[in-house]
C-alpha cells in the first residue's frame, strides 16, 4: 500500500511539474517546451503505434503532435495538470485525420481511369516489318503457281473481287474459280508452311 502511495505522489508532482512547464512554454520558453517533449515523446509516439500500427505513421503522428502543441500552447487546459491525456487526444485526432485523408485519396484513385495503352513504336515497327516480309513471302508463294490459280488468287484473294466477278473477268464458271482457289489455297498454305 504504500508503494502505491509513493506512485501515487510522484505522479502527482509529475503533474504538477506538467503545469509549470506548460505554463512556462506558453509563455514562449522553448527549455520548457523541450522538457515536456522528452517527458512525454515515448508514451505519444506508443500511443501513435498502437493507433496506427506503422512505426513511420507514429513518428509522423509524434512529430505533428508536439507541433501543434507548440502552436496551441497558449490555449490548452491541461487534464488534471497532466499534459499526457491531451497529447494522446490530439494524436488520435491526427491519426483520424491521416486515415481519411488516405481513404479519401483512395477513393480518388480509382475514380481515375487506367491510362490508355499505347502501342509501343518498336512494335509497330516490328509488326509492319514482319508484314512485309510476310507478303513478300505470299506473293512469292502466288508467283509459283499455275496461271490459272495465279489469276483467280490474285483477283479474289488479293484483289477482294468475288467469285462471280472473278468469273466475268476471266470468261469461266463460277464453278471453276472456287476450283482453282481451292487448290491455290492448299498449294499457298503448303508453300508457306515449308517457309
Amino acid at each position: 500500500m504504500g508503494d502505491r502511495a509513493q506512485d501515487d505522489r510522484a505522479q502527482d508532482d509529475r503533474a504538477q511539474d506538467d503545469r509549470a512547464l506548460w505554463d512556462r512554454a506558453a509563455e514562449g520558453d522553448e527549455t520548457a517546451f523541450s522538457e515536456l517533449f522528452e517527458r512525454h515523446a515515448e508514451a505519444v509516439w506508443n500511443h501513435a503505434y498502437r493507433l496506427t500500427g506503422s512505426w513511420s505513421a507514429a513518428d509522423d503522428l509524434t512529430s505533428n503532435t508536439f507541433l501543434t502543441a507548440w502552436r496551441r500552447r497558449a490555449d490548452v487546459t491541461l487534464v488534471r495538470d497532466s499534459a499526457l491525456p491531451w497529447l494522446y487526444t490530439v494524436a488520435a485526432n491526427a491519426a483520424r485525420d491521416e486515415y481519411r485523408g488516405v481513404r479519401r485519396r483512395l477513393r480518388l484513385l480509382r475514380k481515375i481511369p487506367d491510362p490508355p495503352v499505347v502501342s509501343d513504336h518498336a512494335d509497330a515497327v516490328a509488326e509492319r516489318l514482319d508484314g512485309e516480309q510476310r507478303l513478300r513471302e505470299i506473293v512469292e508463294a502466288v508467283r509459283t503457281l499455275p496461271k490459272s490459280q495465279r489469276e483467280v488468287v490474285e483477283l479474289c484473294l488479293l484483289g477482294d473481287v468475288s467469285v462471280a466477278d472473278a468469273a466475268a473477268l476471266l470468261t469461266v464458271a463460277e464453278v471453276t474459280v472456287r476450283a482453282h482457289l481451292s487448290r491455290a489455297r492448299a498449294r499457298l498454305r503448303t508453300l508457306l508452311e515449308e517457309k
